[in-house]
């Protein structure tokens, strides 16, 4: 099983593998979602961007303020040159558990596209996500919001997005998964066929009930 928890494996993964790669969604596929918690204004930080096209594609549709993160030192200085043309689209060497570089209360919105399922992946993974989480806390403005795209079912993430440090309102929403090519067959389990948008309102969870 390919060593997603480790800051090497994505290291030797993108050394031979320069190409564009998309876990799970291009934003064609996220836009209806996640434009009601993300303007074109907002500071967005991109966890564990890779050399993923989303952030590009973000960006050609006005969302010009994206500070990109990654573990892997190849990656970032890869992605640096690829977009050096693009004023606002920036690339940091960072590790999302310790983002030393970010001051508290920075971002409105935090994106993760399968970050949170990279650590999750990994040695000590609950610890590792706790730190990671409670980075995310730190660097997201008082109203903030976190937004992770993920294959993992309710069931197994909200322990993580509920705890009460954090705060915060977490809202669930679903998204079709690509049909990659025309052998794709549906699953008769229809949680098979979905990715999970966990969408976490800093702020907000003591307004409910």
């Amino acid at each position: 099983m390919a060593q997603y928890g480790k800051p090497d494996y994505w290291e030797e993964r993108y050394t031979r593998d320069p190409e564009p790669f998309d876990w799970y969604q291009r934003w064609a596929g996220l836009k209806d979602t996640l434009q009601e918690f993300v303007q074109t204004s907002s500071s967005i930080l991109m966890l564990g961007a890779g050399n993923s096209r989303l952030s590009e594609e973000m960006y050609e549709d006005g969302f010009t303020n994206i500070t990109n993160v990654d573990i892997s030192q190849v990656v970032t200085k890869a992605m640096q040159e690829k977009y050096r043309d693009k004023p606002g689209m920036t690339y940091k060497n960072m590790d999302a558990r310790a983002m030393t570089e970010a001051a508290d209360g920075t971002f409105n919105v935090v994106i993760d596209k399968a970050t949170l399922d990279s650590i999750l992946c990994g040695e000590g993974s609950t610890h590792n996500a706790q730190k990671m989480l409670s980075e995310v806390s730190r660097v997201l403005q008082p109203t903030g919001v976190y937004i992770a795209i993920s294959h993992g079912q309710p069931s197994y993430r909200l322990t993580y997005l509920q705890r009460p440090e954090f705060g915060w309102n977490v809202k669930i929403y679903t998204v079709q998964k690509p049909m990659m090519g025309m052998t794709a067959s549906m699953s008769a389990d229809e949680k098979e066929n979905v990715h999970y948008i966990y969408v976490c309102i800093k702020g907000e969870a003591a307004k409910e009930g």
